[in-house]
C-alpha cells in the first residue's frame, strides 16, 4: 500500500523529513476496523511528533491522527460495523497513523461520519471534536446540555481545530463564550463559530475582559500556551472556577495560590490517554463522534475544514505540515485521495 512515513525526525523543510513509501497492508485484529483511508487532516500532535530530533526509526513511522474512509473487513470481535461503512475517528498515537491508503482501527474508537459531510470535510473533525468534548464535559464538571447557564467560558486559542469545535459546544451548553484571537481573519472565525466576544490574547486580558464587563470568569480552556496565561488565569477565575489545559507546559507551574485558595479545578485533557492506556471506557470516544455526526447532520455544528490538499502525498503533507508550524492557520486543513 502507499503511505507517507519518516525514518529521520528532520525540520519541515528537508524533503526527507516526510517520504512516500510502499509498505504491506495491515491484517485487522479481533477488535480493529481495517480503513481504507480516503481523507486525512493534520494536528499539532503530527509537527510536534515528527520534529528534529536525535531519534532513528528502523522501520517507516506513519504519522496521522484523523481520518475519514471505508471499512474494508473487520475483526471477529466487532460489532456494529460492517465493510463498505462511511466511517470517521482519531486513532490510536502508539499505532501507525493515518497517513496510508490502508489503516487499523479500534472499532470503539471510531463512529459511522456524517452523512452531510464529505470525506474531508469529516477528517477535519473527530480529533479536536474529542479534545473539546472530553474536556469540558468529562474533564471539566459540565453538563453537555444546560452545564454552562449563566457562566462565562473564556477559550485561548478559539480560532484553532479544537477552539472552533469548542466555542460551538460551549455555546450549546448554555456559556457566555469569550474566545481569543489577534488577526482580523480569526476574529472573523471565531464570530462565526458563536463566540459572543473576541479577544486579543497578544495583550493583556485583564482590562479587555473587565471592559466587557466581566473582571472575574468561571471558566477558562487554555489552547495555545499554558505558561504564558497561567498567572493571569488564577487572578481571573472565580472562587470555585476551572481551567482546562491541553498544552505541556515547559517549567514548573505554581498551583498554590491563588489557585488554591479559590479551590480552582485544573483539568488536563489527551484524547489519546483512552487507546494508550486501554480504559475500560474507551468506547465513549466512538459514542462522542456517533453525538457529533448527528448534531453536524442536523445543523447544529458547523463543520471547520479550511482548505484541502490533493492528493495526499509526502509534498502535500510536507506542506501541511510547514503550515501548521507556521502559527497562522485556522479551522483544519485536510489531505484527500490518493
Amino acid at each position: 500500500m502507499k503511505a507517507i512515513a519518516l525514518t529521520h525526525y528532520l525540520p519541515i523543510e528537508d524533503p526527507s523529513s516526510l517520504l512516500d513509501v510502499e509498505l504491506p497492508d495491515p491484517m485487522p485484529g479481533e477488535h480493529d476496523l481495517k480503513v481504507r483511508v480516503e481523507a486525512v487532516s493534520v494536528n499539532p500532535v503530527d509537527t510536534k511528533i515528527r520534529s528534529p530530533k536525535a531519534q532513528v526509526e528502523a522501520q517507516p513511522k506513519v504519522l496521522g491522527y484523523d481520518a475519514a474512509g471505508v471499512v474494508e473487513a473487520v475483526g471477529d470481535a466487532v460489532e456494529g460495523f460492517r465493510p463498505g461503512d462511511r466511517v470517521y475517528y482519531a486513532g490510536d498515537v502508539t499505532r501507525p497513523g493515518s497517513n496510508a491508503e490502508f489503516q487499523l482501527v479500534d472499532a470503539r474508537l471510531a463512529a459511522i461520519m456524517p452523512s452531510s459531510m464529505d470525506f474531508a470535510q469529516a477528517a477535519a473533525i473527530p480529533l479536536v471534536a474529542i479534545t473539546a468534548w472530553e474536556l469540558l464535559f468529562q474533564r471539566m464538571p459540565f453538563d453537555s446540555a444546560q452545564g454552562g447557564e449563566g457562566k462565562t467560558l473564556l477559550i485561548i486559542g478559539g480560532a484553532g481545530g479544537v477552539g472552533s469545535i469548542a466555542i460551538q459546544l460551549a455555546r450549546l451548553a448554555g456559556f457566555t463564550v469569550i474566545a481569543t484571537a489577534s488577526r482580523t481573519e480569526t476574529v472573523a472565525w471565531c464570530r462565526a463559530m458563536g463566540a459572543h466576544h473576541v479577544i486579543n490574547h497578544r495583550e493583556a486580558l485583564t482590562p479587555q475582559l473587565t471592559a466587557l464587563g466581566l473582571p472575574q470568569i468561571d471558566a477558562a480552556i487554555n489552547l495555545a500556551d499554558t505558561d504564558r496565561y497561567w498567572n493571569e488565569l488564577g487572578e481571573l477565575l472565580a472562587p470555585q472556577g476551572h481551567v482546562g489545559l491541553i498544552v505541556e507546559p515547559t517549567g514548573a507551574l505554581k498551583i498554590g495560590d491563588p489557585y488554591k485558595a479559590k479551590c480552582i479545578g485544573i483539568h488536563w485533557e489527551l484524547m489519546f490517554a483512552r487507546s494508550r492506556f486501554r480504559t475500560a471506557d474507551m468506547a465513549e470516544q466512538g459514542r462522542i463522534l456517533a453525538r457529533v455526526a448527528a448534531l453536524l447532520d442536523n445543523g447544529t455544528l458547523k463543520g471547520i475544514q479550511r482548505e484541502n490538499l490533493a492528493p495526499i502525498s509526502a509534498a502535500n503533507l510536507r506542506e501541511a505540515h510547514r503550515r501548521l508550524e507556521s502559527g497562522r492557520t485556522i479551522g483544519k486543513l485536510t489531505l484527500a485521495g490518493w
